[in-house]
């Protein structure tokens, strides 16, 4: 008997009203929430913090604390959909997570400026991210119960949308709170709550009209493989999405300490160019994305696009070992932000293209989802690793390193056959 959870087999019936523009903007706003909330440790305050618990190494407290939250996100977004589908309560099934997840996050960050030692921190941290991705795992699954078809495509730009700016506000923020630790951490925190809550009042929240299957862990670790040997288009596509996220967190995660070791700048002055720098980098992604995605239906080419703004990330990555200045710095964050605005626009299109069973996406999309999650917890210690190289702070290993990681990212993408 097969173990695989079927594609969103607990949802209602499809749904064919279309929704709102109110609701497609509470949508964004809950991810918004969501990503401001979650994404803002990880840029900034978390380095600031590992500072303040090591002055003398505090990479090596990212390098312990991120891993373990990311393993966290790797494991609770698929339990917690799983969970939120068989619940039933008089306020939906979706709401009680959303709201529970999100409260527990802000409780989490409220944790994590207190932390005095690692130990602390990296469970608090841990608590976090199973938050976030309880209150995320919900508002994806009422995204799929609320919106049809037809406005899927709007609703997903949206929340597209939401998610890079929530990085820029986050950095920014910073900016102003970056003598104010504990408020750097909570702040978030709250304005994801108040977003949240938005949503929760304006969305309905329908129970089930079928049976649903009931809760089972076989059922959850059936949605983590998808056999690669026998749809080999489909692995060297997920190959493609490791290795550029796995690179592109093996820089953010150390790029405030960049600034500051490496191009050796003042922590006030580190964070205001990181935000400047995420500001150039959001605008060159808006603007290639928007050109991409169109170029590539136009020209029928999905390939050319993602392995050629893989490669180009890594150029910016490199262009970063070289660099001595702030304005170079700035250089490649719009160069990065050019190849992964492709990269986005495409990526996402390549790899529907690939799918095992185009009838039924649920269950590879989320072992594509893997290729985004896992990264995240294994970039720090890697990271950490180049750095160590000839006694620490080799920020050049790390990114030449990244870079190869990119190049390796864009070469798998050639064998794929099914795809031009």
């Amino acid at each position: 008997m097969s173990t695989e959870l079927p594609a969103r087999s607990h949802t209602p019936p499809v749904p064919t009203q279309p929704v709102s523009n109110w609701y497609i903007a509470a949508l964004g706003l809950a991810q918004f929430g969501i990503f401001v909330a979650i994404v803002s440790p990880v840029f900034v305050s978390m380095q600031l913090k590992a500072q303040e618990l090591n002055p003398d190494n505090p990479a090596s407290v990212i390098g312990t604390v991120l891993p373990i939250g990311a393993i966290g996100a790797l494991i609770g977004n698929p339990l917690f959909e799983a969970l939120s589908d068989v619940t039933k309560t008089r306020w939906g099934r979706r709401r009680p997570w959303l709201f529970g997840g999100i409260m527990a996050l802000l409780g989490g960050l409220a944790w994590v400026s207190v932390s005095t030692n690692v130990l602390t921190l990296t469970i608090a941290w841990l608590v976090c991210q199973l938050a976030s991705n309880a209150a995320s795992a919900a508002l994806v699954a009422s995204f799929a119960d609320n919106v049809p078809e037809a406005q899927r495509g709007r609703a997903s730009s949206v929340i597209a949308l939401a998610m890079n700016v929530s990085i820029l506000a986050g950095t920014y923020g910073a900016v102003l709170l970056v003598n104010n630790l504990p408020i750097l951490f909570i702040a978030p925190g709250v304005i994801g709550v108040a977003c949240v809550v938005v949503y929760v009042l304006v969305t309905p929240d329908r129970l089930p009209e079928t049976p649903v299957h009931p809760f089972s862990f076989a059922r959850i670790l059936g949605t983590f493989w998808t056999n690669p040997i026998k749809y080999p288009d489909f692995g060297l596509a997920w190959w493609s999405r490791f290795c550029m996220i796995l690179a592109t967190f093996m820089f953010t995660t150390y790029r405030l300490l960049y600034m500051q070791d490496h191009l050796g700048l003042g922590a006030n002055d580190a964070v205001a160019a990181v935000a400047n720098g995420v500001l150039f980098y959001t605008i060159a992604l808006f603007i290639s994305t928007a050109v991409a995605g169109w170029l590539s239906d136009k020209l029928r080419r999905r390939k050319i696009f993602v392995g050629g703004s893989t490669l180009v990330f890594g150029v910016g990555l490199v262009i970063l070992a070289f660099a001595d200045s702030v304005t170079a710095f700035y250089i490649a964050e719009i160069i990065m932000g050019l190849a992964y605005g492709i990269y986005a626009a495409v990526d996402t299109a390549l790899v529907i293209d690939v799918l095992p069973d185009p009838d039924k996406p649920g269950k590879d999309l989320g072992v594509m989802n893997i290729a985004n999650s896992l990264p995240q917890s294994l970039a720090p210690a890697l990271g950490l690793l180049l750095l160590g190289i000839g006694g620490g702070d080799n920020y050049p290993a790390l990114l030449w390193g990244a870079g190869i990681i990119t190049a390796v990212g864009a070469a798998v993408i050639i064998p794929i056959r099914s795809v031009r």
